[in-house]
């Protein structure tokens, strides 16, 4: 198990503590370790090129410009091949030893666990009771999914097609991507590791009005209703929020003003009473948890008088921005094979009858490239040979391994490599058409082998697939007899004409 680290940034100060932090990770990297860091990648989403970040290898460093944390995020999760992509926030810092516990988190999860969390602590001050913003980041250690610290399998993200870009900030885009992460069957679960998120220095950092600022997600708030129903408030742990509250203070003061200007006083005199009792309610509510000094109290009073129009005017703006969108159940996600496994000769390699000398393999055209996007994808990939020579006395168990140490050096990596060296009549159950072969490779793999996709260029291995209850594509060559193709067409399997073709069908779903 390999896992690549994403962060995006806008060039924060914090970023330089975060990477120091990593860097050590991978330095400290033991080959006793079965699981690592195996890349670091920053995106610089700042709108202007600017002076380049000042980091150097091993990390990596992309740039969108400007493009919001969802489209930064996903630059950065295509861009890498690891299993797992951890995203960090820029300025969050991990624990000393995170490197090791995240690799504790991830190793061995089963294929069904999609995604897992890290454990965020916000350290508020001892002294005073915490302002209205360091209580708002203080949120983010109950949070649920937060992109703080949280790592997806990338068969996940490619599966939902990564983060919506029509959240533009950093805002629902990571509810949004763990809910149709769930909704395409994975579990999302809580690792060990832990991650600080500092809070702001000050709350002259984050601006006296960056409550009111903060209202714009509400726009965000009406794209998660699209897609997600009435509901998402629910599944995403959060609270059912002040928006009523705020539309009925706002009418309230509509409704003096409106009332006052038109001469009509005793009317406008009981709106601008609720209009004052429910902003006062609300001021309230944000002032008694604070340090509760003059300063703090004066902001927490101007921002409540703003703070409902203005959550009701990005609410409406983005329900009708967003009112032609499609739920997430209306765009179902990417089928994509838990692995791929393929016959070599004929099939990955030109087929030498009892090849013995590695010089002779040669790839068929296509192949490396359609391994590679699998590979791209996270998907395993796995062997399955026949190879009855060996049991013949034609191929030494040596040469065997020669010839395929070969067709690896030129075709790249197997997750796996299952090979049956008895003769036809030995009666044996891995020998294809036999599905044991298919069998001991998902086992070898950990996934399930019904979501298994076997490609072949003759007929025993559609037949061991479907023998496996896995799916089998047909690659006909020269080779491959007439009646071979017929049977597997009337059994409606998939047929393809050549690896490439049959790895989109893979991917796709197509299979029968």
């Amino acid at each position: 198990m390999n896992y690549a680290v994403v962060i995006p940034t806008t060039g924060r100060p914090s970023l330089h503590v975060l990477l120091a932090q990593l860097v050590r990770g991978i330095a400290g990297y033991s080959p006793q370790c079965p699981s690592r860091l195996q890349e670091i990648v920053v995106v610089d989403d700042r709108p202007a090129p600017g002076k380049p970040l000042p980091v150097g290898p091993p990390v990596r460093v992309l740039r969108t410009g400007g493009r919001g944390p969802a489209t930064a995020r996903n630059a950065g999760w295509r861009a890498v091949r690891a299993e797992w992509v951890a995203f960090l926030d820029d300025d969050v810092v991990p624990s000393p030893d995170w490197t090791q516990r995240i690799a504790e988190d991830l190793r061995d999860l089963p294929p069904d666990v999609g995604a897992s969390q890290g454990r965020i602590e916000v350290p508020l001050p001892a002294y005073r009771r915490p302002t209205d913003v360091e209580r708002g980041t203080a949120g983010l250690a109950t949070a649920r999914w937060i992109t703080a610290d949280m790592a997806y399998r990338r068969t996940a993200l490619h599966r939902v097609g990564g983060f919506d870009e029509r959240f533009g900030r950093a805002y629902r885009e990571d509810a949004d991507l763990a809910l149709r992460v769930i909704d395409a069957g994975y579990r999302i679960i809580t690792g060990r590791r832990r991650t600080t998120h500092p809070v702001p220095a000050t709350h002259d950092r984050a601006g006296p009005l960056a409550s009111v600022r903060a209202q714009r997600g509400n726009a965000d708030d009406a794209l998660m209703r699209r897609r997600h129903g009435s509901g998402w408030r629910q599944r995403i742990g959060d609270g059912p929020g002040r928006l009523r509250r705020h539309a009925l203070t706002t009418a309230a003061g509509a409704l003096a003003l409106g009332a006052a200007s038109c001469g009509r006083r005793p009317l406008a005199g009981t709106a601008a009473l609720a209009w004052a009792a429910l902003t006062a309610e609300f001021a309230l509510h944000r002032i008694l948890p604070g340090p509760r000094d003059m300063a703090e109290i004066g902001r927490m009073v101007v921002s409540s008088i703003a703070i409902p129009p203005v959550a009701c005017w990005h609410r409406l703006a983005g329900e009708l921005r967003w009112r032609r969108v499609l739920p997430a159940t209306a765009q179902p996600a990417m089928t994509l094979p838990a692995a791929v496994l393929f016959d070599r000769d004929g099939t990955l390699i030109h087929d030498v009858p009892y090849n013995t000398d590695p010089a002779a393999v040669r790839p068929v055209a296509g192949v490396k490239q359609a391994l590679d996007r699998l590979r791209d994808l996270g998907i395993p990939i796995g062997m399955v040979s026949n190879k009855s020579g060996v049991a013949r006395g034609l191929i030494s168990p040596e040469q065997l391994e020669q010839v395929n140490a070969r067709v690896m050096q030129l075709l790249g990596p197997f997750d796996v490599l299952c090979v049956c060296v008895h003769a036809e009549h030995d009666g044996c159950g891995c020998r294809k058409p036999a599905p044991g072969l298919v069998h001991a490779a998902a086992a070898q793999l950990g996934v399930p082998v019904h979501r298994c996709v076997v490609i072949g260029d003759i007929g025993a291995d559609v037949t061991a697939a479907a023998a496996a209850g896995a799916q089998g594509i047909l690659v006909p060559n020269a080779r491959t007899r007439r009646a071979e193709v017929l049977a597997v067409r009337a059994a409606m399997r998939a047929i393809a004409p050549d690896v490439p073709t049959a790895v989109d069908i893979a991917l796709s779903g197509r299979t029968q």
